[in-house]
């Protein structure tokens, strides 16, 4: 990833890509999460279960659609707090379970960790940059620029050396591989945050935790959040792939490629004219890449699928377009 954002290749990929492709990957992602949401955190509660139950979910599902049209409204931190206190209680209540448990608070101790270059551990390196290279790095550039359009859009080569450099430093410490993501940022659009100064807050907040609570043992917060509502996290999570999943309706109107140059606006640029066969095919390109990311469950499947769809959009239309110009030169002037 350092090496793709500081040669400018990062750049190249991300020119010759098309914005249905993008789009596809942003809509796929969207629904994966939705879908991840229903499958695995909410499918499995009961309705009376005392501390996590599908009663508390639709209670957040309800709340949410309620506050959806009240920016300002703390809808997250609310839930967050509520899930808090209903993990607290199952600490509580099962104080005989060994994976919930309360933190301790407790100084940091940072060790040097020495990174294992096994074979496979290089493999898994490999087979994940192309997931995070369009996940982390193009969609999320992409979803900035679409849900933020009045602030400067991060280029892909700062994602990129940002995603390397945090990588490269925390590996040494024993830090899990991180990456930013669109759906994060979704998510975070979602639930109020508008600057820079909310990711910070946020950051300070995680950092302060990680220092004040001793991660090296059983006082961690692994226990506590362990037992935070699948209910609560559930409808959150279904919320922030909605917000992702809804970029794609820019896709023939208002995307970044249907803009071009003119003299005549003091803007400096108009959108052009979509024929309705040309947003046929973004359609379908789009979705043929939401399709391969679904079936396959693989990001990198879904944008060789869009890919091979556009490129096959592509040639027909040049060769139709080359056949229509050659009858076009050999047609008599008139007709007798």
């Amino acid at each position: 990833m350092f090496i793709l954002s500081t040669t400018g290749l990062l750049h190249w990929v991300t020119r010759v890509i098309p914005v249905p492709v993008i789009k596809g990957i942003q809509f796929g992602a969207g629904l994966s999460l939705v879908i991840s949401a229903g499958s695995s955190l909410l499918r499995p509660l009961a309705w009376l279960y005392p501390f996590d139950n599908l009663i508390w979910a639709f209670a957040a599902f309800v709340a949410l659609i309620a506050t959806q049209k009240l920016p300002r409204f703390p809808y997250a931190l609310i839930v967050f707090f509520v899930g808090l206190a209903l993990a607290v209680a199952t600490v509580v209540v099962d104080y005989d379970d060994t994976d919930h448990y309360l933190p301790n608070f407790g100084l940091w101790r940072p060790r040097f960790e020495l990174p294992n270059w096994s074979r496979d551990a290089i493999g898994m390196g490999i087979a994940q940059l192309p997931l995070t290279t369009l996940n982390s790095v193009i969609a999320a550039s992409a979803l900035a620029a679409d849900l933020l359009p009045q602030l400067p859009t991060p280029s892909v080569a700062q994602l990129g050396a940002s995603v390397a450099a945090m990588n490269l430093l925390g590996c040494w410490f024993g830090a899990m591989p991180v990456c930013h993501g669109a759906g994060g940022l979704a998510a975070q659009y979602r639930f109020g945050a508008r600057s820079g100064a909310s990711v910070m807050l946020l950051g300070v907040l995680k950092m302060a935790l990680g220092v004040a609570l001793d991660g090296n043992g059983e006082g961690s917060l692994l226990g506590l959040l362990r037992a935070f509502p699948r209910s609560l996290l559930g409808i959150m999570v279904v919320a922030a792939g909605l917000e992702l999943a809804a970029v794609g309706r820019s896709l023939n109107h208002g995307a970044s490629d249907l803009w071009e140059s003119s003299a005549e606006l003091c803007s400096g640029k108009r959108h052009r004219v979509v024929s309705d066969e040309e947003r046929s095919e973004r359609w379908t390109v789009m979705l043929m890449t939401t399709a391969g990311i679904l079936a396959f469950k693989n990001t990198a499947v879904g944008f060789g699928a869009g890919l091979l769809c556009h490129w096959a959009y592509a040639i027909t239309g040049s060769i139709g377009r080359r056949r229509a110009g050659g009858l076009g030169e050999r047609a008599a002037l008139l007709n007798t």
